[in-house]
C-alpha cells in the first residue's frame, strides 16, 4: 500500500528529494510571481507589517529575486513537475490509484511538507478565487496545510458573491482559519454565505499594498510632475470587453482628448508584464498613434515600489489593474478605475461610499467616448476628490495594518499551541 504522505518524487527515489530544514515558520502560498506587480505589492506590504521572517512559496522564485521581495522573505521555488515529462505521468497515475489528490502540492512545495510543523501559512489571496483555473490549486493547498496540522489564512481577498453559491468553494473557504477580505462587497458576501457559523472567521480590512513604500526614482523626460495623467491598461481587461476593440478605442480617444484640450502630460504606465498577461502589448499600440505628440510618454518596468514611486507623482489616474489604483489611492491622487469584477467596486464603494463614477465596468463600454466622459468628470471633481482622499487616507491605512497585528497574533497563538 503506497503511504498518503510521500509524494511520487519520494516514492520513486527515496530520499533524493529531501532538503534542508526552514528556519521560517510562516508560509506565504499561492504566490504567482513579481512581474504581477500587484502580487508583489501585496507580499512586500505583508512582509514589511509582521515580525516573523516569513517563507514565501512562489511559482516563479526568479522574478521575486530580482524585484523588491529578496531581502524581505525567505524565497522558495516552486518544483515544476511540467517540466519533469516522467514525473509528471508517473503522479497522475499515482493520484489516480490512491486518490491523493493533494499530492501534486505537496510535491510542489517541497520542504513546506517536509518533517517540520508550520503553525500559520496564508494564501495570498488577491483576487485568485475569481479565476476558474486557480481554484483546484486553492482547494488543494488548503487542503494539504489542514492535514498538516497547519492553520489557514486567506489573506487580502476579493471573491465575487456569485461564486459563494457553489457548494464546494464554500467547503473550501471553511477550512481557512481566517479569511482577511480585502473589501466590504466581499465581505458582506461572506458573512451572508456562512451565516452565524464559528469557522471561518470574517474580518475586513484594506489591501496590504495601500502601505507599499514608494521608490522615487528620477523622472523621465517628458514627466511634469503634478501635471502627468498616468495611464494603465491590460489585456485582462480587453477580454471582458463588450465587443472586441472597444477598450483601446476608448484609450485612444480618452488621449486625444487630454491633448487636444488640456495642457497635460501623459504617462503610460505598465504593472503586470508577464510574456502571456504582459500591460506593455496594448500600451506600446497606444504609444504608436501619439508618439510624434511630444505628450505622451511610456515607463519601463520596475519594481512595485518603484511603479508606486512614479504614479504617486501624476497628476490625475486612469487604470485597469487594481494594484496600479491602489498605488494611486494611497498616494492621494484623484483615480477613475476601468474595472472588471468585484474587487474594483468594493474599494471605490470603501474610500467613496459609491462606485459610480469612479468605476467605469470595461463591460459597460459602449461608445468610444464613454472613458472620455468618465474622466471629464474627475477632471472637473478633481479638487474634491484629492481633498477626500486626503481626509480618508490616513485611517483608511491604519485600518489596512491591522492585517499585519491580525497574522502576528495567530501567529502567537498558534505556535503556542504546536509547543503543548
Amino acid at each position: 500500500m503506497l503511504c498518503r504522505d510521500f509524494t511520487c518524487g519520494y516514492i520513486i527515489f527515496g530520499n533524493f528529494f529531501k532538503e534542508a530544514a526552514l528556519e521560517e515558520k510562516i508560509v506565504m502560498y499561492m504566490h504567482a510571481g513579481s512581474k504581477n506587480h500587484g502580487c508583489e505589492a501585496i507580499v512586500n506590504s505583508l512582509c514589511h507589517m509582521i515580525r516573523e521572517k516569513a517563507l514565501l512559496v512562489s511559482y516563479r522564485g526568479e522574478e521575486d529575486e530580482a524585484y523588491s521581495l529578496k531581502e524581505l522573505c525567505t524565497i522558495r521555488q516552486e518544483k515544476k513537475i511540467e517540466e519533469k515529462k516522467l514525473l509528471h505521468i508517473w503522479n497522475y497515475l499515482y493520484r489516480k490509484l490512491t486518490g491523493d489528490e493533494e499530492s501534486l502540492i505537496r510535491y510542489r512545495y517541497g520542504a513546506v511538507f517536509g518533517e517540520e510543523k508550520f503553525p500559520l501559512a496564508i494564501s495570498i489571496g488577491g483576487d485568485n478565487y475569481c479565476y476558474d483555473n486557480m481554484l483546484k490549486d486553492l482547494r488543494l493547498g488548503n487542503a494539504a496545510f489542514n492535514g498538516k496540522g497547519t492553520k489557514t489564512i486567506l489573506l487580502g481577498c476579493s471573491i465575487e458573491p456569485e461564486l459563494l453559491k457553489k457548494p464546494e468553494i464554500l467547503a473550501d473557504l471553511a477550512k481557512y482559519h481566517t479569511i482577511i477580505a480585502r473589501e466590504s462587497v466581499t465581505y458582506e458576501a461572506l458573512q451572508k454565505a456562512f451565516g452565524r457559523t464559528e469557522q471561518p472567521r470574517l474580518l475586513c480590512y484594506p489591501d496590504p499594498a495601500f502601505t507599499l513604500p514608494k521608490k522615487e526614482l528620477p523622472l523621465p523626460e517628458g514627466f511634469q510632475e503634478g501635471n502627468t495623467v498616468g495611464i494603465n491598461v491590460s489585456p485582462m481587461v480587453q477580454k471582458e470587453e463588450s465587443r472586441p476593440g472597444i477598450t483601446l478605442e476608448n484609450y485612444v480617444n480618452l488621449m486625444r482628448f487630454i491633448i487636444d484640450h488640456t495642457d497635460l502630460q501623459i504617462a503610460l504606465i505598465p504593472h503586470v508584464v508577464w510574456a502571456q498577461n504582459d500591460d506593455r502589448e496594448p500600451i506600446h499600440r497606444l504609444y504608436e498613434k501619439f508618439r510624434n505628440t511630444g505628450r505622451v510618454i511610456r515607463l519601463e518596468d520596475g519594481s512595485c515600489e518603484e511603479l508606486k514611486g512614479y504614479i504617486g507623482r501624476c497628476r490625475l489616474f486612469v487604470g485597469a489593474r487594481t494594484h496600479a489604483t491602489i498605488a494611486a489611492y494611497s498616494s492621494l491622487v484623484p483615480t477613475l478605475v476601468v474595472g472588471y469584477s468585484v474587487k474594483a467596486r468594493g474599494i471605490a464603494k470603501d474610500l467613496f461610499g459609491t462606485e459610480e463614477n469612479y468605476v467605469l465596468p470595461v463591460q459597460d463600454l459602449r461608445e468610444p467616448g464613454d472613458l472620455t466622459k468618465g474622466f471629464q468628470w474627475l477632471l472637473a471633481h478633481e479638487a474634491s476628490v484629492r481633498e477626500h482622499l486626503k481626509e480618508i487616507m490616513p485611517g483608511y491605512r491604519q485600518q489596512a495594518f491591522l492585517t499585519g497585528k491580525e497574522v502576528d497574533r495567530l501567529w502567537e497563538e498558534f505556535s503556542q499551541q504546536q509547543k503543548i
